[in-house]
């Protein structure tokens, strides 16, 4: 689906792609076939006629220039048209993406992945390497926010030195917080890091896949242990850093009122919401349909979970795809989000169209599709918004 992480990727790096168009599609194709591809749309035309080709070269024109149009602004400060301050930061996979980030505007980083660090070798890696990469993003964003997410690592993202056992379905297993709590040391080396780095910019630490408030607890407990270390040992290290969860479970969104006085922050995670809402995995291209971030079923529990927030005194940002979504954006704005948080790529647009709402408007559309049954009933309305801005 479009929240798999191979399409999350290639949207990141802006390539054009389609996914989930199966073996009976792939088998029509051919070495040599032209293709049009609409990633917009999910549509691939094979050999297409010499009038597609041209309407395709219209709109890639059309969406080119008014990227570049967005590019110009995209280095001011987010701001709506009646001057409601928010927040447009970046989610990366890897440290090299920084730079990119902040090019296209991105005034922070809202996900910094840290399974990059973690895959693809034979041990895992050292506090001091995850150091260095830590202190060199925090450096590279210059004081900019930066939100690092401990290891989510699980079943479908192997690490063979952890001996992870082989699971029926990953996505509802032994994964991301539920690993790193079963191994303590492992886990420490990560907090350990992270706090080190804290001294050369503005970090924070997300915990991923929450459930439970006593999670919360354990997690925060072994930072706290982890500092203690470093202190005993004579490391300089932050003294305080800020600490939040990632609400991606149902059960985490229906608590939120209970989790918010256990941290500094929340960040929706709207692709595994969707899935977990739905027990529809992203990954299944039979089964991925089935979820939309814009149903009012996610979009309810968004509301839930910024209404406890906001009610403690803490920020809510949102880091999944919907964040960058044309079709999401005045509906999250309305709902109350402090913090959009988007592949890089997406910075320039959310920043442009945010400077054409207002508080007020997209309080009324939020509360208007909250009560529509579905999410193609949300699009249609979320579209008639946005027709009438210009």
């Amino acid at each position: 689906g479009p929240t798999a992480h191979t399409a999350i990727l290639a949207r990141s790096m802006g390539i054009p792609a389609v996914v989930g168009v199966g073996v009976e599609g792939l088998a029509l194709l051919a070495n040599g076939m032209q293709l049009a591809i609409d990633g917009a749309a999910g549509a691939v035309i094979v050999d297409p006629d010499e009038a597609t080709v041209a309407a395709f070269r219209v709109q890639r024109a059309d969406d080119l220039a008014a990227r570049q149009a967005a590019f110009a602004s995209a280095q001011a400060e987010a701001r709506t048209a009646d001057g409601r301050r928010v927040e447009v930061v970046a989610n990366l996979a890897t440290a090299a993406e920084a730079e990119s980030a902040l090019q296209a505007g991105a005034e922070g980083v809202g996900l910094l992945r840290t399974e990059f660090l973690f895959q693809d070798r034979l041990a895992p890696p050292t506090e001091e390497e995850q150091y260095q990469v830590y202190r060199a993003v925090a450096e590279a964003m210059a004081g900019r926010p930066v939100v690092i997410r401990t290891l989510d690592i699980g079943g479908d993202k192997p690490a063979p030195y952890l001996q992870l056992p082989a699971e029926a379905n990953p996505f509802l297993g032994w994964r991301a917080i539920r690993i790193s709590l079963a191994m303590p040391d492992f886990f420490k080396a990560q907090l350990r890091a992270i706090l080190r780095a804290a001294l050369h910019g503005k970090l924070h630490i997300m915990f991923p896949m929450i459930a439970t408030c006593e999670e919360v607890g354990q997690a925060r407990a072994l930072l706290v242990d982890a500092a203690a270390e470093l202190r005993a040992a004579g490391v300089p290290h932050a003294d305080s850093i800020s600490t939040g969860i990632m609400v991606e479970i149902p059960s985490a969104a229906m608590i939120a009122d209970k989790l918010a006085p256990l941290v500094d922050f929340f960040s929706i995670g709207t692709n595994d919401l969707t899935q977990y809402t739905f027990a529809a995995d992203r990954g299944n291209a039979k089964v991925a349909g089935i979820g939309d971030p814009l149903h009012p079923a996610v979009l309810r529990q968004i509301a839930r979970v910024i209404d406890a927030a906001h009610a403690d005194g803490k920020w809510v940002g949102l880091c999944g795809e919907l964040a960058g979504r044309p079709e999401g954006i005045p509906v999250l704005l309305g709902l109350g989000l402090d913090e959009f948080s988007m592949s890089a790529t997406a910075v320039p647009a959310a920043k442009a169209l945010l400077a054409q709402l207002t508080t007020t408007d997209t309080q009324l559309l939020a509360r208007r599709v909250l009560d529509l049954p579905d999410a193609a009933a949300v699009k249609a309305e979320v579209k008639r918004f946005v027709d009438g801005l210009s």
